[in-house]
């Protein structure tokens, strides 16, 4: 099967609305020093900007879940693939995240964090498809809100692909399906 990507947000809307984010988190957290929990592998392009641009103090980890393998669609099942090196207890917690669409990966995450005594957890995410919600989670910081397409690029893959690309596009294959 041959796919095509198109368009959806420029490389210069994303930087755009990632700096727009930073500040709001910046000023968020005025005085404070904020620990972002980085989730692999798609939100590592993401947080690397992000956390260039915020202003307040950074702390930094990372945490490996899937729920997707090779697929474009989300199989349910959740597991931990790479688990933090570093306590969370008393820290302000940032989980930062490429894409958020049934809320099943980052509601099972966000309890298990919660469980190691931080002193606060918020979420932030790049891309948000709330129309696919199933499990309500509550989402801080948003840079886009996007229609239900398969996209790709800027740390998103499909089958370990795209991910290098700047923007965000939308995967759509020969038969004229996304």
């Amino acid at each position: 099967m041959s796919e095509k990507i198109r368009v959806l947000l420029s490389e210069e809307e994303v930087d755009t609305k990632i700096r727009e984010i930073a500040a709001q988190i910046s000023r968020d957290y005025e005085g404070k020093e904020i620990h972002l929990i980085c989730v692999l592998k798609g939100g590592v392009f993401f947080t690397c900007e992000l956390a260039k641009r915020i202003t307040v103090p950074v702390s930094l980890d990372f945490m490996s879940v899937s729920s997707y393998g090779d697929d474009t669609k989300s199989s349910g099942v959740v597991r931990i693939v790479k688990d933090l090196d570093e306590p969370v207890k008393g820290k302000d917690v940032l989980i930062v995240e490429d894409i958020i669409d049934s809320g099943r990966t980052l509601s099972y995450l966000i309890d298990i964090i919660k469980g190691r005594g931080p002193k606060s957890v918020k979420l932030c995410t790049l891309l948000d498809k709330p129309e696919r919600r199933v499990k309500d989670v509550k989402v801080d910081y948003v840079c886009f809100n996007i229609p239900d397409d398969f996209v790709v690029g800027y740390g998103l893959d499909y089958a370990q692909k795209y991910r290098n690309l700047p923007y965000i596009g939308v995967v759509e294959t020969e038969q004229g399906q996304n």
